[in-house]
């Protein structure tokens, strides 16, 4: 009986053998065998970020893999074993609701995978605050609902990975979820492994203060960038003007990581900016006007303003990286904020937001009037903010307010009492979300402001106003560089001025890597930080007086430097007062090849709110989906093992036993 068994089992071994021999051929090598196993999942994670009081974001909750089935939001009402859990953007908010308030239910949740969806499909989401970074507002109506549909839940903390799918994973992962609820009762089932580990997890390092002793978490920063036109000659006594600084933010933030665009909130301002810099750079006479025009553009300002904080401390300090300005000569600021959706039914609309009644600021509020009496063919119009707001909405100007409660400036946006961007501060808030000729018109509307205000209101003609214009097609390849992945980084315009590391654009601030300085090493500064460093660079220069020297080795003049050295390996020498502003906490010092928190200080009434944000380092962000057995299977698959070996050793006694006696008969 034994033999049989066993002969019947070697038969099933050989047809195995055979029915896999054509598979087994076609793997030629490990990484084929790895690729018919896992499905590598394309996605943006939630990372781990930290402050002084704790953490937010997500992580895995050990230091290993975590590893769970998928399963559908809608059919996870009572999960009884660890799970991970697709989810639609629009139950997303509802899904995380149910986290914090079923403690049963988070038990139960490995894993979230967010499906992706176009803005065009939503009512709303916005995982920010409604009223976003409120504790640094000057006044004191902090539960006013600047972004009504602000959710609030990127500020929570999560102690499981979430990643949002890819359009293409996004269809492979609905397959793979319906594929496990109809074989429930199969033995095998397709799981997601999250390789989302945090080194603060890993080291039990749970505040900004702790990780970087530790050296586990990098300072959210970067660069920020401030141009002057024209130039400032510091050498000379004359560099006395009084100052109009345009400023714009260039960083957003978003529930993942690496999906953080922000068209209309801020990077609308930021391509209006410099559509006006080149415009005005185009004017006869920019050169003579009685004021001095300043640019800059700022970043960090997502993650409690940390480049215009920076900024004004260094002009405090007066150091390298402001070298040429004097913020005693700053008389008016306008900030371009959110200006992509100020278009309706054919009227491009905007809202002039002031920091209060000033002569400086009534001069800019009649400026941008004049302005747009010189634009009457464009349909534009210009209305001032309702006297009902409790004062600026969100903005880099409010730190401006808080450093000095006497500066005059206007903020420019395409809302009045509240945001009109339903998506704001959301992966969603992409290319679909505003209008080109809404940016256009904002760009219109301050390179003439600018040229009115730095003309003193007075020394300008019509003919001089209406020759500023600004390049439509500068705006669109603007928007096709830093708000689409074709073409992308990889566009002409961005290529012109540098070499990009990546392709598709974010706008997230990132880590400030090495020690601060004003001419920082180019690897450790953003490609778009580049680009906009050396686009400023270009359009408010002077040619060299040595127009054929290559650089950098050859800019030796005073107030030259040297730009388009990562297109073609050359670079041009030119006149330009551009100039890197590191961007991190105020709160924060670099010494000794480490981060250390400073005390703090009374004077800085910011700075006692600064929450020092800082980002977990990691080894890798991996998501992939495979095939696993069933654990009942398992043992049951080796308890047939079990029965087979003894069986088999069984047949084995029997036939020796058998062929000893054959023998002793013969």
């Amino acid at each position: 009986m034994a033999a049989k068994l066993l002969c019947a089992l070697l038969l099933l071994i050989i047809q195995l053998r055979l029915s896999f021999s054509g598979e087994v051929n076609s793997l030629q090598s490990v990484p084929d065998l790895e690729k018919s196993m896992y499905i590598v999942v394309d996605g943006y994670p939630c990372v781990r970020l930290l402050n002084l009081s704790g953490e937010i974001g997500c992580s895995n909750p050990g230091p290993g893999k975590v590893v769970a089935p998928i399963i559908r939001f809608k059919f996870a009402n009572k999960l009884v074993r660890s799970s991970t859990i697709l989810v639609s953007l629009d139950e997303f908010n509802s899904l995380l609701l149910r986290v914090s308030n079923d403690s049963n239910f988070a038990r139960n949740i490995a894993g979230v995978l967010v499906e992706s969806r176009t803005q065009n499909e939503l009512e709303g989401f916005s995982p920010d605050k409604k009223f976003p970074q409120a504790e640094f507002a000057p006044y004191a109506s902090k539960n006013y609902q600047w972004n009504p549909t602000g959710s609030g839940v990127m500020w929570n903390s999560y102690n499981f990975p979430v990643f949002l799918l890819s359009q293409s994973s996004t269809s492979t992962l609905q397959q793979v979820a319906i594929k496990n609820e109809k074989n429930k009762k199969a033995y095998t089932a397709d799981v997601a492994e999250f390789d989302l580990v945090m080194q603060t997890t890993k080291a039990g390092t749970r505040d900004s203060e702790s990780c970087l002793k530790e050296a586990t978490c990098l300072p959210l920063g970067g660069y920020s960038v401030w141009s002057a036109l024209p130039p400032i000659n510091i050498l000379s006594p004359e560099s006395s003007k009084p100052i109009i600084l345009a400023m714009a933010s260039m960083d957003s933030a978003s529930f993942f990581r690496d999906k953080s665009l922000g068209a209309d909130s801020p990077i609308s301002g930021l391509i209006s900016l410099m559509a006006a810099v080149d415009a005005l750079s185009r004017v006869d006479g920019v050169n003579d006007l009685a004021k001095q025009l300043v640019f800059v553009v700022f970043t960090g300002e997502a993650w409690g303003y940390l480049g215009s904080r920076r900024f004004l401390l260094e002009l405090d300090q007066r150091s390298d990286a402001v070298n040429g300005l004097n913020k005693t000569l700053i008389e008016t600021v306008m900030e371009i904020g959110s200006v992509g959706k100020g278009f309706d039914q054919g009227v491009k609309t905007f809202f002039a937001h002031t920091t209060g009644a000033s002569s400086a600021t009534n001069d800019s509020v009649t400026a941008l009037q004049l302005a747009q009496d010189s634009l009457k063919t464009e349909s534009i119009k210009i209305s001032t903010a309702n006297a009902s707001n409790p004062g600026l909405p969100p903005s880099s100007l409010m730190a401006f307010l808080r450093k000095d409660s006497q500066t005059s400036g206007i903020l420019l946006e395409d809302f009045d009492t509240s945001f009109i961007n339903k998506v704001y501060h959301s992966h969603v808030d992409d290319l679909s979300n505003i209008n080109s000729s809404s940016i256009v018109a904002a760009a219109s509307l301050v390179a003439r402001t600018l040229y009115i205000l730095a003309s003193d209101n007075k020394d300008f003609s019509a003919s001089a106003l209406s020759a500023i214009h600004v390049n439509v097609s500068l705006v669109e390849e603007l928007l096709g560089c830093l708000l689409a992945c074709e073409p992308g980084l990889s566009c002409g315009l961005v290529k012109h001025y540098v070499s990009p590391v990546n392709t598709c654009p974010s706008h997230y601030v990132g880590v400030i890597v090495g020690e601060p300085s004003s001419t920082p090493y180019p690897a450790y500064v953003g490609d778009v930080t580049r680009f906009v460093w050396n686009f400023l660079a270009d359009k408010t220069s002077l040619p060299s007086k040595n127009a054929s020297s290559a650089c950098p080795h050859n800019c030796s003049n005073t107030g030259e430097i040297c730009i388009r050295v990562e297109a073609d390996g050359k670079g041009v020498c030119v006149v330009s007062t551009t100039r890197y502003v590191p961007a991190y906490s105020t709160r924060l010092n670099f010494e000794s090849e480490t981060w250390k928190v400073l005390p703090q200080n009374t004077s800085d009434p910011m700075g006692l709110m600064d929450p020092v944000w800082s980002e977990s380092n990691w080894n890798s962000l991996q998501l992939r989906v495979y095939s696993v057995q069933n654990a009942t299977y398992d043992h049951l698959i080796l308890l047939v093992g079990i029965l087979v070996t003894v069986l088999a050793y069984l047949a084995i006694v029997m036939v020796r036993t058998f062929i000893s006696k054959a023998l002793k008969r013969d």
